[in-house]
């Protein structure tokens, strides 16, 4: 994002050196899943159906190729299936069948693709995200540069950790520390909802991972206000946002069947794909980065560059899908919105400082060791390898 806690350039001024880090405010994470094969992932399920049907086609050695065999995962792994998701649980040698349906997740900053979720195709799949990951769900993560992102999707990216907002299905139990929501209602005369905790550590997370907390009201709503747009940004649920009428990028010129370079005019302020046009194009949302990348440029590559010929990866669109032009003309929205939003990120100046020392004085710090591990959500059987039900 272009927010401080998003690109990592400015912060939020503060008046002390005792902010909280966020590992203490929401204290349970896990690290993101790791697939082991790129394959099983894409911007359009169309493909992940058209791949998986490639692989339960193929017999032998050709199948053990297409799967991309690790230590994790080969055709004999034996694994349950992925929380709440109706696959196959037979090993992967004798797979066979449709496949099944893909979900959306977020593989990069800002980059909704597909993915196949299935166990058996996955290295480290993270069951306890899958058992919170609903409509109500929140995930916080943290990128290797230190910034924050928020999604509702299912998060693949790495090496960061993912903090979920709720511990429990159904938004149930907050992952905040114990007490630190009566604290707050204490000291600021009212009771935030978690999710206002969440939109406040948005806005004012500094790029160490501390977020300074305030029990001034006033900065405090205009914080948590700032955050809920960045968190509606970040989203992208609901409806859908907008640039104002004489800003808003179009398709000047048709995109060609296949483009295969991206150059941003800076002067006329329009992208260019191939022969294909799009302006306006602020050069806020062509300049913005995570982790020293262009969002857009990486958003661009990872559904052009060639996949390498004969694996699965190598079945793909034959043409730029009408969807791919659509994502992209929201992506630079948000882009160009996100950056209109970084001057308040950086007048955020956090006064009357709720410190680290005072939430530790208060019991609220450190958060029990409980806190940490996942909740016990199992309610109902969950079937393991071969067909068999697995209790956890």
């Amino acid at each position: 994002m272009t927010s401080p806690s998003v690109t990592g350039r400015t912060m939020p001024s503060v008046t002390h050196d005792d902010a909280p880090p966020l590992a203490d405010l929401m204290p349970w994470s896990v690290a993101p899943p790791r697939l082991g094969r790129g394959w099983p992932t894409g911007p359009d399920a169309a493909s992940l159906k058209a791949r998986w049907d490639a692989f339960v086609k193929a017999e032998g050695p050709d199948r053990e190729a297409l799967l991309e065999p690790t230590r994790s995962r080969t055709l004999h792994s034996a694994v349950g299936q992925l929380p709440g998701r109706s696959t196959g649980t037979e090993k992967l040698l004798r797979a066979s069948g449709p496949c099944p349906e893909p979900e959306r997740v977020l593989c990069a900053p800002f980059d909704e693709q597909w993915l196949i979720p299935d166990h058996r195709l996955i290295d480290a799949a993270r069951p306890e995200l899958w058992r919170v990951a609903d409509e109500h769900q929140i995930f916080v993560l943290e990128t290797p540069d230190s910034a924050l992102l928020a999604t509702s999707l299912l998060p693949l990216l790495r090496p960061g950790r993912v903090r979920p907002l709720y511990r429990r299905p159904d938004g149930e139990e907050p992952n905040l520390a114990p007490g630190l929501l009566r604290h707050l209602t204490s000291r600021l005369g009212h009771s935030p909802a978690p999710a206002d905790l969440l939109a406040w550590i948005l806005a004012a997370a500094r790029p160490d991972l501390t977020v300074p907390l305030t029990e001034d009201p006033d900065i405090w709503v205009r914080g948590v206000e700032l955050g809920h747009r960045l968190l509606w940004l970040m989203r992208r649920n609901g409806e859908r946002p907008k640039l104002p009428g004489g800003r808003r990028p179009y398709v000047r010129a048709p995109l060609p069947s296949r483009p295969l370079n991206l150059h941003y005019d800076r002067d006329e302020e329009t992208l260019e794909l191939d022969e294909g046009r799009i302006s306006p194009v602020p050069p806020e949302a062509w300049d913005f980065e995570m982790g020293g990348v262009r969002v857009l440029e990486h958003w661009f590559t990872a559904r052009t560059a060639a996949p390498e010929p004969g694996t699965l990866a190598a079945i793909r669109p034959a043409t730029w899908p009408q969807a791919w032009t659509s994502e992209l003309l929201e992506l630079i929205t948000v882009l160009a919105l996100l950056a209109e939003l970084r001057p308040q990120q950086e007048e955020l100046t956090v006064k009357a400082p709720i410190t680290a020392t005072e939430l530790r004085e208060a019991g609220v710090l450190p958060a029990p060791e409980a806190a940490r591990r996942p909740a016990s959500v199992l309610d109902h059987h969950e079937e393991g390898p071969e067909g068999q039900f697995a209790l956890i």
